[in-house]
């Protein structure tokens, strides 16, 4: 290991449903926690839950609503209501739909069967915060636990890159070692059922972040 600093992979748990998940998930220091609010998404939270969620992750915490094809009033009440750090827009919203709001966000792209470089990718949405890859195919759910070729994520790209996808406890280090992505982005892999958290899946995985960056 070299003499300096070692790099610091950020961690986002999404998924949340249960408050106490989001008070031991804080407590593990993660960086942000995710709210779903995609009807289909078996971890979906209505906008009234959304609000109570979000009202336990503390400052210095970030929190992000996900959506999937929103229509722009849902957007706008996500925004006045649950008042998220970030959105994070999970289908297939094109850069003017994004960034219409003037609010941060995260654009997920799915890597099954991507042809498409992510160069090209992120020059679609030069205003997003970062391009999060997920490992579904274009056109479904993100969240179902599906990997993709870490190895896509080290191409050359001006915009932080958020790995997801199959991400486990079990295989995260390898993850972050093989893409080296700005951060890790996890939710049935730190689960015992869809919406319900694992206290000892989420520590190990943030331990396993830890050591990782420790490797790097």
């Amino acid at each position: 290991m070299s003499d300096s600093a070692p790099r610091r992979t950020r961690i986002k748990f999404c998924g949340f449903t249960q408050r106490r998940d989001i008070a031991e998930a804080v407590a593990l220091g993660v960086d942000a926690i995710g709210l779903i609010l995609v009807p289909q998404s078996p971890r979906a939270v209505s906008l009234e839950q959304a609000i109570a969620l979000k009202a336990e992750i503390p400052p210095l915490v970030s929190s992000v609503v996900l959506l999937r094809n929103p229509d722009e009033a849902l957007v706008r009440a996500v925004l006045d209501q649950v008042r998220p750090t970030l959105l994070q827009f999970h289908g297939e919203e094109p850069a003017a739909f994004c960034g219409r709001f003037g609010h941060p966000y995260l654009k997920a792209i799915a890597m099954q069967r991507q042809t498409r470089s992510l160069a090209e990718i992120a020059a679609d949405y030069p205003d997003a915060a970062a391009l999060l890859l997920d490992g579904h195919a274009p056109g479904g759910l993100g969240g179902q636990g599906l990997a993709f070729d870490w190895a896509r994520a080290t191409e050359a790209v001006r915009l932080p890159v958020m790995l997801a996808g199959g991400i486990r406890p079990d295989n995260v280090a390898a993850a972050i070692v093989a893409a080296r992505p700005y951060a890790v982005d996890v939710s049935s892999g730190i689960e015992q059922a869809p919406g319900v958290k694992d206290s000892g899946k989420m520590r190990d995985f943030a331990r396993e972040v830890r050591r990782a960056d420790q490797l790097s």
